[in-house]
């Protein structure tokens, strides 16, 4: 096993490791999923855009998607309050942004970072 690891080390195939926390605990608690459309699609608004995002540590995952959105943003908060507060003061304040579409977690069905190895 530990020759597994390390061939997949030297190989670059291991990024890091960490953690999992429980974010209830740490006041997280409610995931929230955000569509983000942006105003224009030009490289100067996408950069400016995918700048912003990473100071943020409330948003946990932002992808560009393909489709009838630009971005998907993976958010975590302590309630419905604090989203709608983080909303106002940081999300509808990112460059670019003109329209987002909100959808908050009832149930995790299946949250994990594995992924198989066929190496």
């Amino acid at each position: 096993m530990l020759a597994r690891v390390q061939r997949l080390t030297k190989g670059g195939y291991i990024l890091g490791y960490e953690a999992r926390l429980d974010p209830r605990k740490l006041g997280a608690g409610m995931m929230v999923f955000v569509e983000v459309l942006l105003d224009r699609t030009t490289p100067n608004v996408f950069e400016a855009f995918k700048a912003a995002v990473q100071v943020h540590a409330e948003i946990m995952e932002c992808h560009m998607v393909a489709g009838g959105f630009d971005y998907l943003l993976k958010t975590r908060m302590a309630d419905m309050a604090t989203y709608r507060a983080f909303a106002g003061t940081v999300l509808w304040q990112l460059p670019g942004v003109r329209e987002t579409r909100t959808y908050a977690v009832m149930e995790e069905v299946k949250n994990t970072t594995r992924l198989a190895l066929g190496v």
